[in-house]
């Protein structure tokens, strides 16, 4: 687990820090954007017990906003993209916590998790005496609620949380019997990943009826890309984030990486891309973006 959710962090932190690409040019056909996925709100009668909540947690500003009470949000953390945010201050840079910045919007709750730093930051925020609430890291579809839950009982709105908590259960689709293989690359910074067991977007393609071919053979959350690999996967699609595929030249430079050209996937140009911050956010969109993912698989299917 401490391996899965290490692995898990740095494809995180790599999406975030690596700079970004025109994805214009080079968007496939069946992309998924951030914009395009909307944000399930629920509502309900229930008042937050705090009212000046700054969410630094990995897109926990999106699930205050999606329990309904984005007008408590004074500040956010860096993944939480989603337009309807655009308004509230993001308080990190390069994954660093701004201390100054938070103490100027007078919080009187926290929200961090593992991954949240400086420790000096956080010192300050204890020695300024505001609360501070760990929340734990998603790398899964069930974390999901895990994370949800924990966020709504510490803002005392539980009935919210039960809310947006039916919205993630029962998400199974029907199995198939596609292959799909998670390539994480950044052809720039020379990176090229599959996707295996705890990568994150297993636990998507699975929910989707899907088979992760790289969860079902290889060893480690992310794997050196080789010919060999893929050949060996055979996978009818590849799955993308946006920017990963803009950064090779397209799908057109994608099939010119080795191997790809020799699966079905390369073959057929069958490549699917879901925007970078969303697609392991693991938060309120995660379900929203994974039907729409499923059909765009499925439609890849009929090239």
């Amino acid at each position: 687990m401490v391996v899965k959710a290490r692995s898990a962090g740095i494809a995180i932190a790599l999406l975030i820090l690596l700079p970004t690409f025109s994805t214009t040019a080079f968007a496939s056909v069946s992309d998924i954007s951030a914009t395009q996925i909307s944000l399930p709100i629920v509502k309900t009668s229930e008042t937050p017990k705090f009212h000046r909540v700054v969410a630094l947690a990995n897109g926990s500003a999106e699930i205050v906003a999606a329990l309904g009470y984005k007008n408590i949000l004074v500040g956010r953390d860096i993944a939480s993209t989603m337009p309807e945010l655009k308004d509230i201050p993001i308080d990190e840079s390069a994954m660093q916590v701004s201390a100054e910045s938070v103490l100027a919007q007078h919080p009187d709750l926290v929200f961090i998790d593992s991954n949240t730093s400086p420790a000096s930051a956080l010192s300050t925020f204890k020695a300024a005496h505001i609360p501070l609430v760990s929340v734990p890291s998603s790398f899964t579809m069930s974390d999901i609620l895990v994370k949800e839950k924990a966020i709504a009982n510490t803002l005392g709105v539980p009935r919210a949380g039960a809310a947006l908590e039916s919205q993630v259960i029962g998400l199974k689709a029907k199995q198939t019997k596609i292959r799909v293989a998670f390539l994480y690359v950044r052809g720039s910074a020379s990176i090229y990943l599959i996707g295996g067991p705890g990568s994150g977007a297993d636990s998507i393609l699975n929910a989707d009826g899907f088979i992760d071919v790289g969860a079902q053979t290889l060893k480690n959350p992310f794997n050196a890309m080789t010919a060999e690999e893929l050949v060996q996967l055979h996978p009818d699609v590849l799955l993308l984030m946006t920017k990963g595929l803009a950064s090779v030249g397209g799908i057109n430079g994608l099939v010119q990486l080795p191997g790809v050209a020799q699966t079905p996937a390369g073959q057929h140009k069958r490549v699917v891309t879901v925007d970078d911050s969303l697609l392991l956010s693991f938060g309120p969109r995660t379900v929203p973006m994974a039907k729409v993912l499923r059909t765009n698989i499925l439609n890849a299917m009929k090239q």
